[in-house]
């Protein structure tokens, strides 16, 4: 456990309650973020990774356990979430979106035009600026998530597979940009991902969880330097031996979790 983290989780568990049952989504988690640190989660469908951002971020409460966020002390919010699709509101522009939070925090219009327009150009938005949500693709749509939250200038980023309903080759630019961004920013960030690509090319740690009920299992440190290249990704000795290490871990998860399930019937 770190001395002095960003994000300190503590025996965190959450039970939804169903009329006649009960469901334990997430069972004791435990677990320190440093800040600056970018973790991905990774693990098997229904163990809860999605029920711990959204803790995390205050949409959801838990059962028992806490956790702690430590503030920097700046007028700025602690955290805002970026869900796989969604994320836009279809009646404003491209603009209007980035700025939402800017202008929720009545901040003044010359600072949230100048923001705004950074992330606009950051994100290879500046021509769309003025076309709705309609008129984009997929792809253009997680672009103005992502600079929605990154220009409201959260300490936290919380992201819960922003790129999983996207193309290949969408989602590498797009990585690409959340990584450049992140370089400049520097921001917490809590990923969830089901591609372990995509969390050995992001991340400073990736953290395992179990099928339901979700338990931290284990940890990868990504030790490759950055910047890093995808092709690295696979290439390398080090991040092959990742690799493997968390897919046997996915597929060791799910085998458990169909063997329970067989038992039940």
């Amino acid at each position: 456990m770190s001395q002095n983290p960003k994000i300190s989780i503590r025996g965190l568990t959450k039970v939804f309650y169903k009329k006649q049952h009960s469901v334990m989504a997430l069972e004791n988690i435990s677990l320190d973020i440093n800040e600056g640190e970018f973790v991905c989660f990774v693990g098997p469908s229904g163990c809860g990774k999605t029920t711990l951002l959204r803790i995390l971020a205050g949409l959801e409460s838990q059962s028992s356990g806490g956790f702690t966020i430590k503030k920097s002390g700046q007028q700025r919010p602690s955290q805002s979430m970026v869900f796989q699709e969604k994320g836009v509101f279809p009646w404003m522009t491209v603009a209007e979106n980035i700025a939402f939070g800017l202008n929720m925090r009545q901040l003044p219009q010359s600072y949230v035009k100048e923001r705004t327009n950074y992330f606009l150009v950051k994100t290879g938005l500046s021509k769309f600026a003025d076309m709705y949500p309609k008129e984009l693709s997929g792809g253009m749509k997680q672009r103005v998530s992502i600079a929605r939250a990154f220009a409201n200038d959260p300490e936290i980023l919380l992201m819960d597979e922003p790129f999983g309903a996207l193309d290949e080759q969408n989602r590498f630019i797009l990585q690409e940009e959340l990584l450049s961004i992140w370089t400049e920013t520097k921001k917490t960030i809590l990923f969830i991902t089901h591609s372990i690509d995509e969390a050995l090319y992001l991340s400073d740690r990736v953290v395992l969880m179990s099928a339901q009920p979700g338990k931290i299992v284990d940890e990868v440190e990504i030790k490759l330097p950055r910047p890093r290249k995808l092709h690295d990704i696979r290439s390398h000795p080090e991040m092959t031996v990742a690799f493997l290490q968390i897919w046997r871990h996915l597929q060791g998860e799910v085998q458990n979790a169909r063997q329970e399930d067989e038992r039940r019937m």
